[in-house]
């Protein structure tokens, strides 16, 4: 895996002169007129070949010569982009996505959304849980195997992530509440929720632009739940709250804390069902397949929330020189992303920050409660590791 990554590493050098599409052909007398762009030296290059490929593949398509142009620098810095990834994050596969014709702004800006904070478990006035005993954790686990994930969903151009974390948590308690694995509305909560945090009054929910996980259970909790998928579809942009308290599909209760680290992150979802984490987003948006283990990655800057459903045991890791353990990450980015929509990430350090902001189920004292916890970064007012707890009743 190593070597491919590398050798795909060389490859990608060498092509660091291709860049985003056109529904024009790039040799359109109209373009080749182009004399006076600053990324006119790129026309005829293999930059723009690959840029071509990237545009026809993707069904991309932009308004004027001068968007195709843009373009084009954009995905040819995107190319020496993708080519640093590769060597800082060598067990991965790194290069050309749905992505490439994106700024890392415009990128972040669309289709990221996690915003700083958390709920500050000291004013719960509620318990912290006991840790759950590792010792025979199984050597791998998923929980697509058994049921409880739906297909992988497209969040679109909005910052809705937060949601799509949110709702994943959900129809995994749910299923094992259950028995039915059933799509729930991020579409509720784009509309509807304008939670802001309790410690941080800037970090509110806000659509598209950006929200919390924990924000959107309290506003779970003060609604009384959440709708399924097919009562209220979603449409990729904020509209009109449209929220109908006779279709709740799950309904939040109560909140407990537990103690949390990797550890007791993989026993909880083996024990009780999908978690879903924030994370450091700064790799993914070149990311193609294999174990991402960056030799550098900021744990501080979380912006992206996502889904863990499973974990492998052999991953190889440059970092730590041997096979160690990752996660099986659900992304909303739609199939053609990543490894069919997920991501994997090497497990046991908190890489990228995946273990500051998570989430995770459990069953309750009966068949119909089940409870998804959040795990808070310290520095919020909370403790390390520690981790709010929500009861769902179904």
């Amino acid at each position: 895996m190593a070597g491919r990554a590398l050798t795909y590493a060389a490859a990608v050098i060498v092509l660091t002169c291709t860049a985003h599409a056109f529904h024009t052909s790039p040799h359109d007398p109209i373009i080749a007129q182009v004399t006076d762009h600053r990324n006119n030296h790129l026309i005829g290059t293999p930059t723009e070949h690959r840029f071509t490929e990237f545009i026809q593949e993707h069904g991309k398509q932009y308004n004027s010569r001068e968007e195709y142009l843009h373009r084009l620098g954009v995905f040819s810095k995107n190319l020496l982009r993708a080519a640093e990834h590769q060597l800082l994050d060598p067990t991965a596969v790194h290069g050309v996505t749905p992505f490439s014709d994106l700024s890392e702004e415009e990128f972040e800006s669309m289709y990221l959304g996690v915003k700083a904070g958390g709920v500050n478990p000291r004013n719960s006035g509620v318990g912290t849980a006991a840790p759950k005993d590792v010792r025979d954790l199984p050597e791998d686990f998923d929980w697509r195997d058994k049921g409880a994930v739906t297909e992988v969903k497209t969040q679109g151009a909005c910052g809705a992530c937060w949601a799509f974390s949110t709702t994943g948590v959900l129809e995994g308690a749910n299923f094992i509440a259950t028995g039915k694995l059933r799509n729930l509305s991020e579409q509720q909560l784009v509309d509807c929720d304008h939670t802001c945090d309790p410690s941080e009054k800037d970090a509110c929910d806000s659509g598209c632009s950006g929200g919390l996980m924990t924000n959107a259970y309290g506003y779970l909790m003060k609604t009384g739940g959440i709708q399924t998928e097919e009562s209220y579809p979603y449409t990729g942009k904020a509209g009109e709250c449209r929220f109908d308290p006779e279709k709740i599909a799950v309904k939040v209760a109560n909140f407990t804390n537990i103690p949390a680290d990797e550890d007791q992150m993989a026993a909880y979802l083996v024990n009780h069902g999908p978690l879903a984490v924030g994370l450091n987003a700064v790799f993914m948006q070149t990311y193609i397949g294999g174990v991402s283990c960056p030799l550098i990655c900021s744990k501080k800057r979380v912006n992206h929330g996502v889904l863990i459903v499973g974990y492998g045991g052999k991953g190889f890791s440059i970092l730590r020189l041997g096979n160690k353990p990752y996660w099986i990450i659900k992304n909303s980015w739609g199939k053609r992303w990543g490894e069919n929509g997920y991501y994997k990430l090497c497990r046991g350090s908190g890489m990228c920050g995946m273990n500051t902001m998570g989430i995770t189920t459990v069953n309750g004292r009966s068949r119909h409660t089940v409870a998804a916890g959040i795990n808070l970064a310290a520095g919020n007012g909370t403790k390390k590791g520690s981790t709010v707890f929500f009861f769902l009743a179904s």
